[in-house]
């Protein structure tokens, strides 16, 4: 076994990302052992990963899922655990390295936080813990002496431009594709389906990310995102929609010059620049051509038509629990939208409706970002109920 090998916990092991993350340990057994494995529902393929790859430990979320997933492993010797604090306890293994957290939404705050305490380096994925307790994680993080590598290809091509540099960052343009909605005007968006907004042109994602990309929401997160990790104010950051999806984000240094990261829309290859840091490592991913992409364009996003990013925006200029609101509240519409519930166009008004009405606390602690999730979710529910 190689001497280097680096112990890895996937949270979320049966998504987009952490199905994508075992495809890049399975390449590379000599540098990667998964140590656990942890599902919210997919239990049938959580089993599958279990008995292909044997961590020490698989977690399902879903407690009703619990006696499955034990009859099924019961001749390994796996340990199995279920819910949400049983996360929390597995991410402070003492042989782990590496916390890669691929959960869905609000859900990877707690257990990020419980790894960050036991000195785990994070892999973050789940974009919302830093959307909805930046300031806390960031400290936390510091605090610590972990670092936090970013997997989302926007994230990770900012932290890629930066390495080896000293100077400091003037601005950075995140890029978008524009999703399968763009240059559609808001006639077009309000008869939209929810078949038509899961067919994303470039990328292959979960349902809810898909829905936040079509919405613009997943650029106004990864605003919010990118001044914790980088550590900016909000007029530093700016979005660019590049509908090829080739440039995955842009900085901008204080002498004027700019460096970006390229390459094919590929979601290995961020997970397994995170997973490997400091090194780089060897792939056989797809390369990029040149000659098969003969122009690059670029375009201002559309924030009169697509709500969300500037909503994002106002609720990282007003600070506090200002973007845990709206996290909280968009997880309830893209959900309700899902389920043919609401309208496309009214996802952005229900945000709008909560981030007025609902209590504003300047300075939240840990308890009060619980108590505005919880409150923003019931308002939420409230009101797709009255649409």
């Amino acid at each position: 076994m190689h001497q280097n090998i680096k112990n890895i916990a996937i949270l979320g092991s049966t998504g987009s990302i952490g199905t994508q993350a075992l495809a890049v340990v399975k390449a590379n057994p000599t540098l990667f052992k998964i140590q656990v494995l942890t599902a919210q529902s997919n239990v049938s393929l959580l089993i599958e990963q279990a008995l292909e790859f044997e961590p020490d430990v698989v977690v399902i979320g879903d407690e009703d899922k619990f006696t499955e997933l034990k009859e099924a492993l019961k001749h390994k010797n796996i340990e199995v655990k279920a819910g949400i604090n049983a996360l929390c306890e597995v991410v402070v293994l003492p042989s782990l390295a590496l916390v890669l957290t691929a959960l869905v939404g609000f859900a990877g705050l707690k257990p990020t936080i419980a790894a960050i305490k036991a000195g785990k380096d994070i892999a973050l994925a789940n974009k919302e813990t830093l959307v909805v307790a930046g300031d806390l994680v960031t400290s936390l993080a510091k605090e610590y002496k972990v670092k936090i590598l970013p997997v989302d290809s926007e994230h990770s091509a900012i932290f890629q431009c930066l390495v080896g540099e000293k100077s400091a960052i003037e601005k950075i343009y995140l890029t978008a594709s524009g999703g399968p909605f763009r240059g559609k005007n808001i006639e077009f968006l309000s008869t939209v389906t929810r078949q038509q907004a899961l067919k994303h042109p470039n990328w292959v994602m979960g349902a809810k990310i898909t829905i936040d990309s079509a919405s613009l929401m997943n650029k106004g997160l990864e605003v919010i995102e990118a001044k914790w990790l980088f550590d900016l104010e909000v007029d530093q950051i700016d979005v660019i929609v590049h509908p090829q999806s080739i440039i995955h984000s842009i900085v901008q240094f204080t002498d004027g010059s700019m460096k970006a990261q390229m390459g094919l829309p590929d979601m290995k290859l961020p997970i397994q620049y995170a997973l490997a840091y400091p090194e780089r490592i060897q792939s056989d991913f797809k390369r990029f051509n040149f000659l098969d992409y003969p122009s690059f364009t670029f375009e201002k996003a559309d924030t009169q038509t697509f709500r969300n990013l500037a909503l994002a925006f106002e609720a990282l200029n007003k600070g506090g629990n200002m973007p845990c609101i709206v996290n909280a509240a968009n997880e309830v519409v893209v959900a309700e939208f899902l389920n043919e519930q609401i309208g496309f166009l009214q996802m952005s008004e229900v945000i709008e409706t909560c981030m007025a009405k609902l209590d504003f606390v300047q300075q939240p602690g840990l308890e009060d970002y619980y108590e505005s999730d919880k409150q923003t979710r019931i308002f939420a529910k409230e009101l797709v109920t009255s649409i």
